[in-house]
């Protein structure tokens, strides 16, 4: 039964608000200062020490500016990491400018692929709607990043730096989308029309225009360099014509294949492998997998790792209780609740199924708080420069961490037995709008 909104009802409303005086007094904070800083709790600075019990050694943190490649910047921070105590230098950095570029191409084959999979579907179709909205996006996930790895290496961030359209992406973004979604309204006839030859013909011709765009755009990538850098002790070392590849192999100490993602997401059944592979971007890479597990393990695997002296990637939905300049993440930042005087709480599971919550960014772990075994709070390395947080680091309390993180990238060893046998399982596939995506 329909409802309509009468006079007399907001007349009522109105009286209502009116009838406490402490509406008028909250109402010209809100109003002048915002209601995120009218309802900032200032007790969180005092349990968020920046005080840790485990953490490995940092100093100075990457930018993604304006882009969407959080992700990216994430992996490439555990990696440089893995440089970095490996060979004693914690300052070297990779450049993302190199995978951007080979992710773009990458992208574009798959969304190409995938409609010439879905031809035979209406363009309004939910499947086929979701892979055009993709096009030209930025954002990615944990096994994006690796794939791209492991097919083409990785460069220090000096051999390709950012340029003004790897850190501000969105005229390239959209440039790339127009043209993907105009080739796609040409694949999807030819394929219609069972043209194999000239499907083939025209995807090729439509890459290579990509290619030039990209090239165009952030230039093209290094075939060879020369590595060169000085050690934390000041140790000169150079090493001359490596390719990208044969500088991961030889100078980082990890098999990127050993890394699991485990989600919490109580929203889908736990105990059970599942696979986007509507985001799989490098064919023949490796396949977005999640392992769905109560967070506590999560929280067990997170801390083994950092315990042994590696970072941990994870996705999480950075927008919610966070304060940008002093880099806090706490449940209780912003007490939204008790400046309107309603309830707002959402489980985690109605939060991702309804779309209130997300994955919205990735960062990387680099230190844990611990009092006898319990979580106190996380350090955080984020993307977003020095200027943000305290030189660019966050800290996060445990509770943030069990509500708003949804992801870590942990080695398999610290998984249990059972959770490692599931890993062999047939996934389940998750279509391309699901909340994990």
């Amino acid at each position: 039964m329909s409802h309509e909104l009468t006079l007399q009802e907001l007349a009522e409303f109105s009286a209502n608000f009116n009838a406490d005086p402490k509406n008028q007094v909250i109402a010209r904070a809100a109003a002048r200062s915002g209601v995120l800083e009218a309802s900032y709790n200032e007790r969180v600075a005092g349990r968020l020490t920046r005080v840790f019990s485990t953490e490995l050694p940092t100093d100075n943190v990457t930018n993604q500016k304006q882009s969407g490649r959080c992700w990216l910047f994430s992996t490439l921070n555990v990696l440089r990491h893995n440089f970095g105590t490996k060979h004693k230098a914690k300052n070297f950095t990779l450049s993302q400018s190199y995978n951007f570029f080979w992710d773009k191409l990458e992208r574009a084959n798959l969304f190409y692929e995938k409609v010439i999979e879905t031809a035979d579907k209406p363009l309004d179709d939910r499947e086929v709607r979701s892979y055009f909205d993709f096009a030209g996006h930025d954002g990615g996930q944990w096994h994006m990043a690796i794939s791209l790895v492991k097919k083409y290496g990785v460069v220090p961030s000096y051999v390709m730096p950012e340029s003004f359209n790897t850190s501000a992406t969105a005229g390239l973004a959209s440039a790339l989308a127009d043209k993907e979604r105009k080739d796609a309204l040409a694949l999807r006839r030819l394929a219609q029309a069972g043209d194999q030859e000239g499907l083939e013909k025209a995807r090729k011709t439509f890459l290579n225009e990509i290619y030039r765009m990209v090239a165009i755009a952030v230039g093209e990538p290094p075939k060879t360099f020369d590595l060169e850098y000085r050690d934390d002790d000041k140790n000169y070392h150079l090493e001359k014509n490596l390719t990208p590849v044969s500088f991961f192999n030889k100078y980082f100490d990890v098999d990127l294949d050993d890394y699991v993602v485990l989600t919490n997401a109580p929203d889908h059944e736990y105990g059970k492998l599942y696979h986007l592979g509507a985001e799989d971007n490098v064919e023949g890479g490796s396949p977005i997998l999640f392992l769905n597990v109560p967070m506590e393990y999560l929280e067990q695997a997170a801390v083994a790792q950092l315990k042994d002296g590696e970072a941990v990637w994870f996705g999480n939905d950075v927008l919610r209780q966070m304060d940008r300049k002093t880099g806090y993440l706490d449940t209780d930042l912003y007490k939204l609740e008790d400046l309107f005087a309603v309830d707002l709480s959402l489980s985690k599971a109605d939060r991702l199924a309804t779309g209130a919550g997300e994955v919205s960014h990735a960062m990387t772990l680099v230190g844990v708080d611990e009092d006898k075994g319990d979580i106190r709070q996380w350090k955080v390395e984020n993307s977003w420069g020095d200027k943000s947080g305290e030189k660019g680091f966050f800290v996060m309390n445990h509770n943030w961490f069990k509500e708003y993180v949804y992801e870590v990238v942990v080695h398999k060893k610290y998984l249990t037995k059972d959770q490692q046998e599931l890993l062999s399982s047939t996934p389940v596939e998750l279509a391309p709008w699901d909340s994990l995506a």
